[in-house]
């Protein structure tokens, strides 16, 4: 095995399943999510050789991650397909309390694919704005309007499940 091939191994090892909980909040589904970080780390492999920063891997392969998703949804490619909500496979600290952590996974599966990109990016991996904006390549104002836009949607969608 090759230096590169290792050191590539050892960032797959190490990063894959942080990447995979993300997807899956991306996309609301563990087997997209898993097929979103396969096609995440192909494109890293591909592009090894060319990266000389290696600092600088997690904001690159997360913004892989973010515009392989979104790429997919502009294709409609997944639009056909309706995906249920698949129960998470992790066990979720004792504090949050399960139902209503999958009411918020149901609701942030309804948030148009941008603003939930941005929630994503701000709100789970703890991102700051410009940072985003950097991944997502588009200003700072259009990620916070993105944010707000995405926050009012999804309390809204709490809203209606109270409401029922």
């Amino acid at each position: 095995m090759s230096d590169r091939d290792a050191a590539f191994e050892s960032y797959f090892a190490a990063r894959s399943g942080a990447m995979r909980s993300t997807a899956f909040l991306l996309c609301g589904d563990w087997h997209r999510a898993e097929d979103l970080v396969q096609q995440t780390f192909t494109k890293i492999y591909l592009a090894w050789h060319r990266i000389q920063r290696q600092e600088a891997m997690d904001n690159y392969t997360r913004q892989t991650l973010v515009r392989t998703f979104l790429s997919e949804r502009r294709r409609g490619w997944f639009r056909h397909e309706a995906v249920g909500f698949a129960p998470i496979d992790e066990v979720a600290p004792p504090a949050v309390l399960q139902e209503e952590r999958l009411l918020l996974l149901e609701a942030l599966v309804k948030v148009p694919p941008r603003q939930r990109a941005v929630l994503v990016l701000r709100y789970w991996e703890d991102q700051s704005v410009e940072q985003t904006a950097a991944l997502l390549d588009c200003s700072t104002g259009n990620v916070k309007s993105q944010a707000a836009r995405g926050l009012a949607t999804l309390r809204g969608l709490l809203e209606e499940e109270k409401v029922r």
